[in-house]
């Protein structure tokens, strides 16, 4: 259980489990490593599992027709990595998730944990919970995308996620903040000099 203690921390810090229900929960963990540019969700295919994010980093985009690439969300540690409405439906996805680094997962597939959400109140309650943050998260991005200038988007997101803004590719950065890359390093490089 140990090796598990990572996501049941996640878990404990919204609701409370007994230890039967934490073997439980640990029971249906795939544990997986992903080479850096693996995909584990692709469009046409069904997103089948929640992943959790042990070590490593995760985006999520979309490939609009013109081959253009839209970052949706960006993961690292601790952080849940899916394709939402591929999963909850169990329709095809749209998106891709992408390692940015060598990463760790652990994987609940779609037929073992939502058995286990009827069976285990709390677990179901952690994920509304979750589930509602990430809506509340995804909500509050719209608003700053049609209302904040380039900058400030960009001090926005530096300000909330001090650790990721260094860590992941710039142009993954610009595609999640709805720039180029040329002018994400221009905001950058003024940020610099300032």
């Amino acid at each position: 259980m140990n090796q598990y203690a990572s996501i049941l921390n996640n878990i404990n810090r919204y609701v409370s489990l007994t230890k039967v229900e934490e073997e439980k929960i640990c029971s249906i963990i795939k544990t997986s490593t992903v080479k850096r540019r693996q995909y584990i969700i692709q469009p046409g295919f069904v997103c089948q599992s929640r992943t959790y994010i042990v070590e490593g980093a995760f985006r999520v985009f979309h490939l609009d027709e013109e081959g253009k690439e839209h970052t949706v969300s960006i993961g690292v540690e601790d952080w849940f990595v899916t394709d939402f409405f591929s999963y909850i439906n169990q329709t095809p996805a749209q998106n891709y998730a992408e390692a940015l680094e060598n990463s760790l997962i652990f994987q609940m597939h779609y037929e073992d944990i939502e058995p286990l959400c009827k069976e285990i109140h709390n677990l179901s309650e952690y994920f509304r919970l979750t589930t509602e943050k990430a809506f509340a998260h995804s909500r509050r991005r719209v608003i700053s995308s049609i209302s904040l200038t380039a900058e400030q988007r960009y001090d926005e997101y530096a300000a909330q996620y001090p650790h990721i803004v260094n860590r992941v590719p710039q142009y993954v950065l610009a595609s999640y903040l709805g720039m180029s890359p040329e002018f994400l390093s221009k905001i950058r490089n003024r940020k610099a000099q300032s």
